[in-house]
């Protein structure tokens, strides 16, 4: 099959939804595939090149962070993306669209609706009440766009049943199917383990870092303690880092191909991910490949992640967290068994080969839809 996939960020640019584009894009053309991936330009990247098989074309759009988007420059990647599209869909024939966020990439297929079908990866940032400190404004403004973008789409997947639900929430449709996001194990794996905490994700409020610290705040700790990623939210945790007394590292923003990246999971520990909304978590991913104990919270789609292979505490919660945190610092067996199950975990559950199978399947199903009646009538 040839595939069109559009994501406005892929690595190295943004988070979790471009690492999940990648991973499954590099899957697909290992199965046989032609995959031709369309996302943002950056200072420094190739407009037009191929990486792992995979062809990848960069638009020049309004971008300044590798690690963040604001709405203005993802508006620009619409742009650039439909004007691009006119072109590119003159000279290929795509069997599907493969659209990654609703919101803004889906705004592109939408679009182009009439030329090429399409399915739609929902990653959470794109949901209405998913993060309700980000977006709300732009959320309100283009629900009636969002609901004709879902409506229009062939199929809606989501990575967990947390996000499915809130999806249903917002507008009343059936068309909606799960498929896990997957990693690959040899990627990373346990090493040496050393008395190390590890934190990684986007400093903003809903991921809980502040609630961490309280949790550290008044007890005796001898592990190094380190915080990986970048956000709006730095400087008000740094600023509630001090006095504690345990060694917390201010990481920043670390690409997650780098040996530095790898380092800080495999060698780590104890792997906190205390986020209130988190459609899946692919960073809990990483860590359970990584044999560390993880720590998460029980609600939104961290729990349907690590399942019985973690510790679970209630979000906005310190105390949880802290007792937590003390039960994997002072009982090793503990520690050790949690790390191996949630290796096990990984390796029986979120295959890229068997996920990208899934999505093999539903692709051949919906590119047989292309010119008929029911897919112009959308």
């Amino acid at each position: 099959m040839k595939i069109l996939m559009l994501n406005y960020e892929y690595p190295p640019l943004g988070g979790g939804g471009g690492n999940v584009t990648k991973a499954l894009a590099e899957e697909l053309v290992a199965s046989g595939h032609s995959v031709d991936v369309v996302t943002m330009g950056f200072k420094g990247l190739k407009k037009v090149e191929v990486i792992n098989g995979v062809n990848i074309y960069r638009l020049s759009c309004i971008r300044k962070k590798k690690e963040a988007c604001k709405s203005y420059e993802m508006l620009s990647y619409c742009i650039s993306a439909n004007s691009f599209l006119q072109k590119l869909l003159r000279e290929n024939v795509y069997d599907i669209n493969h659209t990654h966020f609703i919101i803004p990439t889906g705004i592109v297929s939408y679009l182009n609706r009439k030329n090429i079908p399409y399915v739609i990866t929902s990653h959470g940032s794109d949901v209405p009440g998913h993060n309700p400190d980000k977006f709300s404004f732009e959320h309100k403004l283009v629900k009636p766009f969002w609901n004709r973008i879902i409506k229009s789409s062939c199929k809606i997947i989501t990575p967990s049943e947390y996000l499915k639900d809130l999806i249903i929430k917002n507008i009343n449709t059936d068309n909606i199917k799960v498929i896990n996001n997957g990693f690959n194990s040899f990627e990373l794996s346990p090493k040496k383990k050393e008395k190390k905490i590890l934190l990684v994700g986007r400093l903003v409020e809903f991921k809980g870092y502040q609630y961490f610290l309280d949790a550290i705040k008044n007890i005796e700790i001898d592990y190094e303690i380190n915080i990986v990623g970048d956000g709006p939210y730095r400087e008000a945790l740094m600023e509630k880092a001090k006095g504690i007394e345990a060694k917390i590292n201010f990481v920043g923003w670390l690409d997650n191909e780098s040996p530095q990246y790898k380092y800080l999971f495999e060698s780590s520990s104890i792997f906190v991910h205390p986020s209130s909304a988190e459609s899946f978590g692919m960073v809990l991913l990483e860590a359970m490949s990584s044999g560390c104990a993880i720590i998460t919270s029980n609600s939104s789609g961290c729990a349907e992640v690590v399942n019985d292979a973690a510790l679970l505490v209630r979000p906005k919660n310190s105390d949880d967290i802290k007792y937590a945190l003390l039960r994997l610092i002072n009982e090793d067996k503990l520690r050790n068994e949690l790390g191996l199950m949630a290796r096990r975990k990984v390796e029986q559950n979120f295959s890229w080969k068997t996920i990208s199978r899934d999505y093999e399947l539903l692709y051949q199903k919906y590119s047989k839809i292309m010119g008929t009646d029911e897919f112009y009538d959308k």
